[in-house]
């Protein structure tokens, strides 16, 4: 248990700077002892296994390896690392899950046990599934997984009616926050999120310091709203900018302070959410923060494209009939029809309480 348990932790701390690959990591045991430990390294680089095996050397032969995810049996960027397992000589492998690229589910487990090595499964499963559910859903739907984080006073709004929401939660969270960027492949917001906060949705460190690795930052701005002075397109990272007709001179200037602009234009004449989420997975993304607003956030719930909510309930009372919620557009009827989240945790975040669920198709237990 001890070994995977670190295994999770290595694969846990490369979550952000695999994609698209899975977050994975190895330890290497031989004679009550780590001899070799190994994380998947960024596209192109060595999985996991061979960093491990690598660090062990003649200590593989007789050993066991330790891994979060069944080991690639196919050719990749990479080699088989089932080939590189047997030539090591190690006799035993356990590992948490199957990976479910049809190219392996499976395949590289009963390649193992034809060779004669010993193989277990299912060890700190959930675990180790937790740290990929962003892969195992791109892997299975072909799209990215998508998290919305929002902050929310106890009465459901996210701004004062005069349109001031810095800052509802508090430090805890927004440490939180930064600890999803730094996770995430790609951060999005609305331009109306972009117009009204001015935000660089840059990952941090404790210290305010934006961290050498950042995700892709996304506006989805259907008109051409958003500014080339916006702090977006003065801070660390790529930006891309998503459009449905944005006026020719805008698309040059955003391109001349850095951005991409991409036109996916929708039936209702606004940014065709759906397309831009395939672009993204076309460009490696196995995982979107949404940190607002309420428009685009109602887009993708109506489209089925949410996976994940994270929550943040500040207890504090703001009122307002016209004070914006985290969820805007024309909303569902009837209670039934309303989107209900599963797998529930609650904790606390300083004075808030931070809420996490899964929509139904997105059930970590069942990806």
């Amino acid at each position: 248990m001890q070994y995977m348990q670190r295994a999770i932790e290595l694969a846990r701390n490369t979550l952000g700077s695999a994609s698209p690959n899975p977050s994975v990591g190895a330890v290497i045991v031989n004679g009550g002892a780590v001899v070799g430990e190994g994380w998947t390294q960024p596209v192109g680089g060595p999985h996991a296994e061979i960093v491990a095996l690598e660090h062990a050397g003649e200590a593989a032969r007789g050993a066991t390896i330790y891994t979060t995810l069944e080991p690639c049996c196919h050719f990749g960027k990479t080699p088989p690392c089932t080939t590189a397992l047997l030539k090591a000589g190690i006799a035993e492998v356990r590992t948490a899950v199957l990976d479910p690229d049809p190219r392996v589910n499976g395949a590289g487990v009963a390649e193992m046990e034809r060779a004669g090595v010993k193989v277990s499964l299912g060890l700190c499963a959930e675990d180790a599934t937790k740290i990929i559910e962003s892969y195992v859903h791109r892997t299975t739907t072909g799209l990215p997984f998508v998290i919305a984080k929002f902050a929310m006073s106890l009465d459901g709004k996210i701004a004062t009616a005069s349109g001031e929401s810095q800052w509802i939660s508090g430090e805890a969270a927004r440490r939180h926050v930064h600890a999803l960027r730094r996770t995430a492949d790609a951060v999005m917001v609305g331009v109306g999120t972009a117009l009204a906060d001015d935000p660089q949705l840059t990952a941090r460190d404790e210290s305010d310091i934006p961290l050498e690795r950042q995700p892709l930052r996304v506006v989805v701005d259907s008109s051409g709203r958003v500014s080339p002075t916006s702090k977006l397109f003065s801070s660390q990272g790529n930006v891309l900018v998503a459009t449905a007709d944005m006026d020719q001179l805008k698309e040059d200037a955003l391109q001349r302070v850095g951005a991409e602009v991409v036109r996916l234009p929708g039936r209702d004449g606004r940014v065709d959410v759906g397309a831009l989420m395939t672009v993204l997975v076309e460009r490696g993304v196995n995982s979107v923060l949404i940190e607002g607003g309420g428009t685009l956030l109602a887009s993708l719930i109506e489209q089925g494209l949410l996976s994940k909510v994270e929550a943040i309930v500040a207890p504090i009372l703001i009122g307002g009939r016209n004070a914006l919620t985290p969820v805007e557009g024309d909303g569902f009827g009837r209670l039934q029809d309303a989107l209900r989240l599963e797998n529930l945790t609650v904790s606390r975040l300083g004075d808030d309480v931070h809420i996490v669920g899964y929509t139904r198709s997105n059930h970590r237990d069942g990806a």
